[in-house]
Formats: C-alpha cells, sequence, structure tokens
C-alpha cells in the first residue's frame, strides 16, 4: 500500500549534496564536484529543491505529516533535515535581473516515470512565482523529446537554439521560456495542472506504485 505522503518537495541542504552530485552523476554526462553545490547552496540568488521518498526514510527521523495527497508541495523554507532521507531527484534555479533560470533537473534513473520531474518543475515555477521574476527559462537538449513534452505542458516556448552547446557531443541546446508567470492567465494555467496533478497522483495511492 503506497501511503499518501510518500514523496515530499523541500529545500535543499548540506547534507544532501552527496546524493545531489550521485543523482548529476547518473543522469548528465558531465557533473559539477561537490564543492560546486556548498558554493551553491550559500549563493543567495540560487535555490534548489529536493524531492525526498519518504518510505526510505528512517521511521524515527520522519515526524508525523499530513496524509491528504500523494505528493506535498511545499514552500521554499529552511528546515533542519536528517542525513537519513532519500533523494529521489533535484532542481536548481538562478535568480537573475528578470527570470529564474532552471540549471538543472533530475530524477534517479529508478524513479523515472512516477511524476517526481514534474513535481520538480511546478515547484522550480512557484519559486520564480514568489519571488516576482518575469520568465522561467532552461536549455534541453534537442534529441529531448520527452522533456520538451513536459516544458510545453507548462507552456514554455522554443525560443532560440544554443548550437552544439553540450560538450559531451556537440548537440544543440534549444532555449525555452515561459510567458510572464505573474500574468492572470498563467497563473489560471498552473493552478489548474497543479490540481490535475494532484488529482491523478492521489488517486493512484490506495493502487499501489505506479
Amino acid at each position: 500500500m503506497l501511503i499518501a505522503a510518500r514523496y515530499r518537495a523541500r529545500t535543499m541542504n548540506l547534507a544532501d549534496i552527496a546524493q545531489v552530485a550521485a543523482i548529476e552523476h547518473e543522469a548528465f554526462p558531465t557533473s559539477w564536484p561537490q564543492t560546486a553545490y556548498k558554493r551553491e547552496l550559500a549563493n543567495k540568488l540560487a535555490r534548489y529543491v529536493v524531492v525526498t521518498d519518504e518510505s526510505r526514510a528512517a521511521p524515527e527521523s520522519r515526524p508525523p505529516r499530513p496524509r491528504r495527497s500523494l505528493f506535498r508541495l511545499l514552500k521554499h523554507e529552511e528546515e533542519p533535515q536528517p542525513t537519513t532521507d532519500y533523494i529521489a531527484g533535484y532542481v536548481g534555479l538562478w535568480l537573475m535581473v528578470d527570470e529564474a533560470h532552471i540549471v538543472a533537473i533530475a530524477v534517479r534513473e529508478a524513479y523515472r516515470g512516477r511524476g517526481l520531474g514534474e513535481l520538480l518543475l511546478i515547484r522550480a515555477i512557484e519559486i520564480a512565482c514568489e519571488s516576482q521574476v518575469d520568465n522561467v527559462t532552461l536549455e534541453v537538449r534537442r534529441s529531448n523529446l520527452v522533456a520538451q513534452a513536459l516544458y510545453e505542458k507548462y507552456q514554455f516556448l522554443k525560443v532560440g537554439v544554443r548550437s552544439r552547446y553540450y560538450s559531451d557531443n556537440h548537440e544543440d541546446a534549444i532555449i525555452m521560456s515561459t510567458p510572464p508567470v505573474h500574468s492572470e492567465s498563467y497563473r489560471e494555467r498552473l493552478a489548474w495542472l497543479k490540481d490535475q496533478f494532484e488529482r491523478k497522483w492521489s488517486s493512484s495511492s490506495s493502487d499501489g506504485e505506479r
């Protein structure tokens, strides 16, 4: 039986660096050293969020939490976390002058296809809205059609190309950007998508893991 609040999105902390670095190494051909993440967490313009698998945390380290849905989207907050949290994925973004740029989003291979990438994308967009920037931007490999479809679902548009951007195989990067996230139309669309996301995964909580 899958517990209702199995996955939780929260702010990344120093205790998470080793697991996040391992996920990055698994997901991307090139990766940062762990010292880079320490600098990122100290950077006031950077925001990093992890999603944890609560079922793999030590029971004594998990305080009781409401179980209203499979996924809990938490506000950006600082809170002490046990090192026993099991990190299933992460997203990082930089808050620029007028945009939030997603620098990385990755999920452990064993956890892909469960909606965790979408959960992290939602949280990144929420942070952008809270930070009152105009748009959310990112780069994605030209060949990564699955990721592009997810971004397009959240109204990212293809606005440019960085030729031979990726150093491992010189593949082009597609630049994608949202419309203004503070506009009424975008906020309404985001609220609807979040509701659909919650409904989908809440309804599956009684059916076992997808």
